[in-house]
């Protein structure tokens, strides 16, 4: 396998650039929360040679990989087997407090992609699967069997923000009653079936619903939900934190979080700002940077990435 060539990490520059100031002082940690198989982090670790990150990853396949890539940093890489909202208790397993910089790279990575069997992807038929962390919960299968219809109709509707949801919820039940939809194949030709021709040349069909069901099985927005606000707590004064989101419904979470953490707490019609109510964080970027041009045009995957950052300039008192 070509790891380089099969995992480009995303606004790579971009998201070094924005989190050096608080990664080069000496004893700086990071806490790569989405580590995949390890990209953003070898960059970290050979651009700031006293840095120490720590790599969560729920799937162990991304984490045998990330050891590998990264074994030339010795213990200057941890690497912690966690879904990203126990980032406090990774980060405290580690022997830290706090920390001076936090990277979320969201979404499915590449190696779930590329892995067919993982039943990621909707051009390729594979078992319908779609855990990222293969040794635990329900799979996209036990979903489609086990969902009626208004359940299947909010999971697509929710998470796939898909128009045509009660349409498919519906076409999912009467063909799971002859035979179990078992297959990323077969789905997709349930739902091709199921769509209006002149809705199928604004794109793939399946797109939507294929979101709709990782979110679903593997959980994505609630346990995000978590996770921000624990990482924002994590961060020591003058530490930084980068979110890549690549749909919008996690960009709107983390949007809502990152305002809400960079705002003043005065109540309105206060004559003054008091100390206490003044904003922890300030936003780095304004509103949601976007990929360049080249590096969409280079990179596919870097299409809908949203970014977000921003900076801690108190704790509260």
């Amino acid at each position: 396998m070509d790891l380089d060539r099969i995992h480009t990490p995303v606004m790579l520059d971009r998201t070094v650039e924005l989190l050096a100031p608080a990664l080069e002082a000496p004893g700086a940690v990071l806490v790569d929360a989405t580590l995949g198989m390890g990209g953003h982090s070898r960059a970290f670790l050979e651009r700031f040679p006293e840095l120490t990150v720590i790599g969560l990853d729920r799937d162990l396949e991304a984490l045998a990989i990330a050891r590998e890539r990264l074994a030339a940093f010795g213990d200057r890489a941890r690497f912690v087997h966690t879904v990203y909202d126990g980032i406090t208790e990774a980060i405290r397993g580690e022997g830290y407090g706090e920390v001076q910089g936090i990277l979320f790279d969201l979404g499915v990575s590449s190696l779930q992609l590329d892995r067919a069997e993982r039943g990621f992807a909707y051009a390729k038929d594979a078992p319908l699967d779609m855990r990222m962390d293969p040794s635990q919960g329900r799979t996209a299968a036990d979903v489609l069997a086990e969902a009626d219809e208004d359940e299947l109709r909010r999971i697509f509707l929710d998470y796939g923000e898909e128009k045509l949801a009660a349409r498919y919820a519906r076409a999912i039940v009467r063909a799971r009653a002859d035979r179990p939809i078992t297959r990323s194949g077969a789905l997709v030709q349930i739902l091709h079936d199921a769509t209006p021709v002149a809705i199928q040349r604004q794109g793939h069909p399946a797109k939507r619903v294929f979101q709709a069901l990782r979110i679903e099985v593997n959980e994505e927005l609630s346990v995000l939900a978590a996770a921000i606000p624990a990482a924002l707590d994590a961060v020591a004064v003058g530490g930084r934190i980068v979110v890549l989101s690549y749909q919008s419904l996690e960009d709107r979470l983390v949007k809502r979080e990152l305002q809400a953490a960079s705002s003043s707490t005065a109540p309105a019609g206060l004559p003054m700002e008091l100390p206490e109510h003044k904003a922890q964080f300030r936003l780095l970027v304004r509103g949601a940077e976007l990929a360049s041009e080249a590096e969409q045009a280079e990179n596919p995957r870097a299409k809908p990435v949203r970014l977000r950052a921003a900076e801690r300039v108190r704790r509260a008192s």
